[in-house]
């Protein structure tokens, strides 16, 4: 192989890995942005979980409640 060559070829390679490094880089920050897409729905769903069960245990600890059930027994 000739010195031209080889430099031809060192340019090549490092140009490549240059272009694979930005291509990576790229889908990284769109993992990211996806994730914390994910992230917020799943955080929004959560809250909503919450607010039903804190809304089912007043339900629940209320004496009224207690009271019909104890009339559904009898």
């Amino acid at each position: 192989m000739s010195g031209t060559t080889m430099i031809v070829l060192i340019v090549f390679i490092a140009v490549g890995f240059s272009v694979i490094s930005k291509m990576f880089n790229q889908y990284l920050s769109q993992q990211k942005s996806l994730q914390s897409k994910q992230n917020d729905a799943l955080q929004t769903e959560l809250n909503a979980l919450k607010e039903r069960v804190a809304t089912l245990e007043k339900i629940v600890t209320d004496d009224g409640y207690a009271l019909k059930e104890q009339f559904k027994k009898l």
